[in-house]
C-alpha cells in the first residue's frame, strides 16, 4: 500500500503537467475558434506559401489583438513552433494572463518599458530565434492608435536581420482589427479581418539601417488591399530620441 501511494506521489507532477497542456491545448482551440467567429479571419499568402522554415513574421500593429490573429492564421504545424513578442507588464499581470501567454501562446516577454537592467529586446529575440524557435513581432514598437498607416520602425529589426541572416523574414498586413475592436470598446464590431503574408525579404550586403528599414515598411504597405490604397502614406518621421530601439 506505501509502494503505491508513493508511486502516485511521484507521478503527481507528470500528470498535473499533463493537465496543464490538455488545458492549454483547449484554450488555444477556444482562441482560434473565438477569433474566426468574431472576425471571420482569413490567411492571405501573397508572394509566399506557408513553409516549414525558421521565420520572423513582422506585422502593423493596431491592436492588442493583432498576434492572436497572425498566429491563429498560421497551419497548425507552423504555430506550434512560432512564439508571438509579447510585453511582459501585460501579460505577467494575473495567473489568468500568465498562464494564457506562457503555456497557450508560448510568448517571449519582453519588457517595454525600455528600463534599465533588465534583458535586451532584440538580444532575446536573436537567442530564441538562434535556439530554433520562429518569432512574430511588431517593429512600430507599439500599438499606432492615431490616424497614421503606419508608425516608424524601430531599429530592432534590422539588428535582428544583420544578427539571424538565415532567418526568413516574413512582412505581414493585418487588416480591419482596428476597426473590429476601436479603441476604448470592449465589444467587437463584426467585421471580416485577414491577415496577408507576403514575400520574404532580407538583408542585401552593404545595406545600412534606413535604406533596409524603409524597405521592409514599404514591403508592409504593398500587402493592403486595393480599397486601402488610396489613402496617402507620409514618409516615417524618425524615432524619438532616447526611444528604446529594441522594442518589437
Amino acid at each position: 500500500m506505501n509502494d503505491m501511494k508513493d508511486a502516485l506521489r511521484s507521478d503527481a507532477p507528470p500528470l498535473r503537467v499533463l493537465a496543464r497542456r490538455f488545458l492549454a491545448s483547449c484554450v488555444g482551440r477556444l482562441i482560434i475558434g473565438a477569433a474566426g467567429l468574431l472576425t471571420g479571419v482569413r490567411a492571405v499568402w501573397a508572394g509566399t506559401t506557408p513553409k516549414a522554415e525558421q521565420t520572423l513574421y513582422f506585422a502593423n500593429h493596431t491592436s492588442h489583438g493583432d498576434f492572436v490573429l497572425l498566429w491563429a492564421t498560421l497551419p497548425p504545424d507552423l504555430r506550434a513552433v512560432t512564439r508571438p513578442v509579447a510585453g511582459q507588464d501585460y501579460w505577467m499581470a494575473s495567473k489568468a494572463r500568465q498562464f494564457v501567454g506562457q503555456d497557450v501562446f508560448n510568448a517571449l516577454m519582453i519588457k517595454r518599458d525600455g528600463s534599465a537592467g533588465g534583458p535586451n529586446p532584440v538580444e532575446q529575440m536573436t537567442e530564441a530565434l538562434n535556439g530554433g524557435d520562429s518569432l512574430i513581432m511588431f517593429p512600430e514598437g507599439t500599438r499606432n492608435t492615431g490616424d497614421e498607416i503606419m508608425l516608424p520602425l524601430k531599429s530592432g529589426l534590422f539588428h535582428i536581420a544583420k544578427a539571424c541572416p538565415q532567418v526568413r523574414l516574413v512582412p505581414v498586413w493585418i487588416e480591419n482589427l482596428k476597426r473590429v475592436l476601436p479603441k476604448g470598446t470592449l465589444v467587437p464590431i463584426p467585421l471580416a479581418c485577414s491577415v496577408r503574408y507576403g514575400a520574404p525579404i532580407a538583408l542585401a550586403d552593404g545595406e545600412d539601417k534606413a535604406a533596409f528599414l524603409a524597405r521592409a515598411r514599404q514591403a508592409m504597405l504593398d500587402l493592403r488591399p486595393e480599397h486601402d490604397r488610396d489613402e496617402p502614406v507620409a514618409d516615417p518621421a524618425p524615432a524619438a530620441p532616447g526611444a528604446p530601439e529594441g522594442r518589437p
